[in-house]
């Protein structure tokens, strides 16, 4: 299997990251083939071997991977807290982890996967509109300065494969929700009939404006490029794919 890195986030030592594809592993029918979440139809079995791969490919064989029961919120969890077994630490739309031993991963079907790394610690965050509208960015990125003992200026981002400005259209609520946090003008498309909202854009700007100056925001669409699931092209029938990181 392979998996999409960051050229920022390669730069930076001791920390591993990828975001997969749907392509690799084991998973059968509309979840083929490198499924990562518990989805309907899908064995415990072949969920376990999916991650297998995605942790042996990281060059991490069998380190345990710490994950969110993600809501659309803006809560952080700590993968500090215990040494971890891997698996969900309760819900939450960000996972934040400053020691070695075990990774940190969102997964997504469109929404924006953002992976952020210091020196001292790495987090990974599920942004999806409301999350973005929420400023779930902002608030992962000062868990992890709050533990890593660092600036923002210190932290690298990367804005990983989601669904593109052109397939997104939105109703009004969209643009009036994540307008509440960013102005429109950064994230509304208008030669469309119907506003467009670039997820991508928004999350960029709510992280410079908190202060990270190296965002590397990946050009990969879920919805128009078949590598990935995407819930909007494929509806509710459709795997999770995953950005992960840490040091392992």
């Amino acid at each position: 299997m392979s998996l999409i890195r960051s050229r920022l986030l390669d730069r930076i030592p001791g920390v591993v990251h990828g975001f997969t594809t749907r392509e690799g592993g084991v998973s059968q029918g509309p979840l083929a083939s490198l499924d990562l979440a518990a989805r309907p139809h899908e064995s415990a079995e072949a969920l376990a071997e999916n991650w297998r791969r995605v942790t042996q490919a990281l060059g991490c064989p069998g380190t345990p991977v710490l994950l969110a029961s993600q809501v659309h919120g803006r809560a952080v969890l700590d993968g500090d807290l215990s040494e971890p077994e891997g698996g969900v630490l309760g819900e939450g739309d960000a996972v934040v982890r400053t020691t070695p031993g075990a990774l940190v991963a969102v997964r997504v079907a469109d929404c924006v996967p953002v992976l952020l790394a210091s020196p001292r610690g790495v987090a990974a965050v599920h942004a999806g509109w409301r999350g973005t509208a929420a400023g779930i960015v902002q608030v992962a990125l000062e868990h992890l300065c709050d533990r890593a003992g660092c600036v923002a200026a210190e932290v690298v981002a990367a804005v990983g494969p989601c669904i593109s400005v052109d397939a997104y259209e939105v109703g009004e609520e969209v643009v009036a929700g994540i307008a509440g946090r960013v102005p429109p003008e950064v994230f509304v498309a208008s030669e469309w009939e119907r506003p467009h909202v670039d997820l991508k854009a928004a999350n960029r700007w709510l992280l410079e404006q908190a202060g990270v100056v190296e965002v590397d925001v990946l050009p990969h669409c879920t919805w128009g490029d078949r590598r990935f699931f995407s819930h909007r092209r494929d509806g509710g029938e459709t795997g999770r794919q995953a950005a992960v990181i840490g040091c392992c």
